[in-house]
């Protein structure tokens, strides 16, 4: 494993009244410390512990059950942990899990939508439920921006893969979260899906949002990130600052990592 991996010491967050996208040096995006989770006697996550800076992108990688996943459905308030502390937006998790769902957006594999509703409705639902001013204009927004305007009477149940996944996009945004939880986030986009993808990617860190996000395609996970954390077994096994790597050393930090 290369020397040159460090762990930065993050301020603690701090509460504050705006909770706009403005970036901030006052508070982070994520504060991690000491995350457990567990199934029954097995352990999933074994002491997880990470800071994400207000405006920064960090890719999480590792291979496929080394605990990324439950950690963005720990983030995005899905799923409990066993032990630890969480804050996002300097918003206790455990404490108020209501309050930060309104300030997250999750794209994972399932896309958590209704199939027997169109795009439309399933939108305004969400929409509503986030109580996001001026729905219908952000419904329409979105369904333009994803290009979905000719499937917007359809049924969920009715679209494609590709489609179902631009939807998903659209459910995860439709209410300005400050931070993303990405997970294999390009999964079933075709090119022109995911150009629309990276362009409201760039729109959303431009305004100060955040991004965790996970993938196995390495070359990815440089180009888009600020900080690499690599899991093994449920542990940190590696992290660095993306601009601090070549491909070549991401490589073989990976290779160790997975074995």
């Amino acid at each position: 494993m290369s020397g040159r991996s460090s762990v930065e010491e993050a301020r603690p967050a701090m509460p504050v009244d705006d909770m706009s996208l403005v970036a901030t040096t006052q508070i982070l995006a994520v504060e991690v410390r000491g995350l457990k989770k567990s199934y029954g006697l097995k352990p999933i996550l074994r002491g997880i512990d990470f800071a994400l800076q207000q405006g920064q992108q960090m890719a999480l990688l590792g291979a496929n059950g080394a605990g990324k996943t439950t950690i963005l459905r720990i983030l995005a308030g899905l799923s409990r942990p066993s032990a630890g502390t969480i804050h996002v937006t300097g918003i206790d998790l455990l404490r108020d899990a209501q309050h930060v769902r309104q300030h997250v957006g999750l794209v994972a594999h399932q896309p958590y939508l209704y199939e027997e509703l169109t795009v439309v409705e399933n939108l305004l639902f969400f929409a509503r439920m986030y109580a996001v001013a001026r729905a219908q204009e952000r419904v329409q927004e979105l369904v333009e921006r994803l290009g979905l305007e000719k499937r917007a009477r359809e049924r969920v149940g009715s679209l494609s893969r590709g489609q179902v996944q631009r939807l998903a996009w659209a459910r995860a945004l439709v209410h300005d979260p400050h931070l993303l939880l990405l997970d294999e986030p390009d999964t079933g986009l075709d090119q022109e899906g995911q150009r629309i993808i990276n362009d409201l990617l760039s729109e959303h860190r431009t305004r100060g949002g955040s991004v965790i996000f996970t993938t196995h395609q390495l070359e990815q996970a440089l180009a888009l990130s600020d900080s690499i954390v690599m899991l093994r077994h449920g542990r940190i096994a590696y992290r660095q600052d993306s601009a601090a790597l070549t491909i070549q050393e991401l490589q073989e930090a990976y290779g160790e990592a997975v074995r």
